[in-house]
């Protein structure tokens, strides 16, 4: 049969997780703009093809899909009896299920600034995005604008008119960001500043005729034993505690454990020697463990 023992260093470092840098995972959903002007040179010889034909323009790529304009000079609609002109941007893809935004304005070219403008990005809050799920899926306008008043107006000029078309594709993104690695805190090199500091002390401990000078708050906050044995109903004029139970060496690693929550060095090397079983109630470790039971510092256990 072996024997084996876990000394209180050992078990401290296995408690201690190293920090991992923080994540942060965020869904990101947001539109992929793109603009395309549709000039259309010539605009009477196209009038008159037909309600329900159109001129296209060149296919143009927004968000990885081609898209296309249609200008319909007599309208889509029958049942309006060409009293209209429609324009409509059509999917020139095989995509499905394509979510996009748009926007179509035909161009005041007088130069005043009063373009006609259908946007669909103005209430998006309100309906959304417009799906497409196919090619030739169409979103604008069957009335775009009435045609008398089209040809009397002046985004009609030299037989041209000028429709610029935006659409913004809708695409979802993951963002992963890893966030500044984190130190390993140095609270513990505070407080043994603090132990060392005998100036801010506010109790001393005689052990064995050697003074440890200490803070009540700090060992009761650590110890139960401390706070109901030495502090409870003690006078506050007694600033001195004498301890008869211990060796000074062993009160010594432990106010370095409640101080810093490590062991000190000389505990270190004990625990990483080798020694016969029969010895190790002798050993510093052992005086320690014992210490750490008697004040009920369950972590050295």
């Amino acid at each position: 049969m072996t024997n084996s023992a876990t000394s209180p260093a050992a078990t401290a470092k296995a408690e201690q997780s190293p920090l991992v840098s923080p994540t942060i995972l965020r869904s990101v959903t947001e539109t992929v703009n793109g603009s395309h002007q549709f000039v259309i040179q010539g605009y009477s010889l196209v009038k008159g093809m037909g309600v329900g034909k159109h001129i296209a323009s060149d296919n143009f790529t927004v968000g990885g899909n081609p898209w296309v304009i249609y200008f319909y000079p007599d309208g889509k609609n029958p049942k309006d009896n060409s009293t209209y002109v429609s324009v409509f941007i059509a999917l020139a893809s095989e995509g499905t299920d394509v979510r996009a935004l748009f926007e179509l304005m035909l161009v005041d070219q007088s130069g005043k600034g009063k373009h006609k403008v259908h946007s669909h990005f103005d209430r998006s809050l309100e309906s959304g995005p417009y799906t497409l799920k196919y090619r030739g899926s169409m979103w604008g306008y069957k009335r775009f604008f009435r045609r008398v008043l089209l040809e009397t107006s002046d985004y009609l000029k030299d037989d041209c008119l000028k429709i610029n078309c935006t659409v913004g594709v809708v695409v979802s993104v993951i963002d992963c960001t890893q966030l500044d690695s984190i130190q390993e805190s140095d609270i513990g090199a505070h407080f043994d500043m603090l132990l060392e500091n005998m100036e801010v002390s506010d109790i001393t401990f005689d052990v064995a005729g050697e003074k440890f000078h200490s803070h009540k708050l700090v060992l009761a906050a650590q110890s139960p034993v401390f706070q109901s044995e030495y502090f409870d109903g003690m006078d506050e004029e007694k600033q001195e505690i004498v301890i008869t139970n211990l060796e000074p060496k062993v009160f010594k690693v432990l106010l370095h454990f409640i101080y810093r929550d490590t062991l000190s060095e000389e505990v270190e090397s004990v625990g990483s020697s080798s020694a016969s079983v029969s010895s190790v109630s002798e050993t510093l470790i052992a005086k320690l463990l014992a210490a750490a039971d008697r004040y009920c510092l369950d972590r050295l256990n």
